[in-house]
């Protein structure tokens, strides 16, 4: 990250690497890459800066959470599946002290049981589900305002 005085880090959890392919009724058909590309250009006009991440692993999210600290001003996160499963990633969450929005690209609340229960809802400032790839747009235009205070 350089030079900004607002930095967001946007992470995104496991499997949204697949996005475009996986499930396309459900996430639709931008890849991982166009949300990014879309991420920079709304970034650019927020006059922010934006460091995008994606793995699969929880360890690796993890670290790049808490690299966020002291660097970052806010937190933007998709995270996939670890979203109902992981007290580590939300305990790494709210150890930076860092403003959170959380996004999903699905309507979570009109899915599965198991997908209503989110580990990170509780720490978020707020949550954007189900307005598809436009939801991280719309996230990360909160956290840039939270952020201006």
């Amino acid at each position: 990250m350089s030079k900004s005085s607002k930095r967001i880090l946007v992470i995104h959890g496991p499997n949204l690497n697949l996005l475009g392919r996986r499930e396309p009724e459900v996430y639709g058909t931008q890849t991982l890459a166009d949300i990014d590309s879309s991420l920079d250009a709304a970034a650019k006009e927020l006059d922010i800066e934006i460091d995008a991440f994606q793995s699969n692993h929880e360890g690796e999210l993890i670290d790049r959470i808490q690299e966020a600290m002291g660097v970052a001003s806010g937190i933007l996160i998709n995270p996939g599946g670890f979203t109902h499963t992981s007290v580590a990633l939300r305990d790494a969450l709210l150890a930076t002290g860092l403003p959170i929005v959380e996004v999903h690209l699905s309507n979570v609340y009109a899915r599965e049981d198991f997908r209503q229960k989110s580990f990170v809802s509780a720490i978020a400032l707020g949550v954007v589900s189900g307005l598809g790839a436009d939801g991280y747009r719309f996230g990360l235009e909160a956290l840039a305002r939270h952020v201006d205070g």
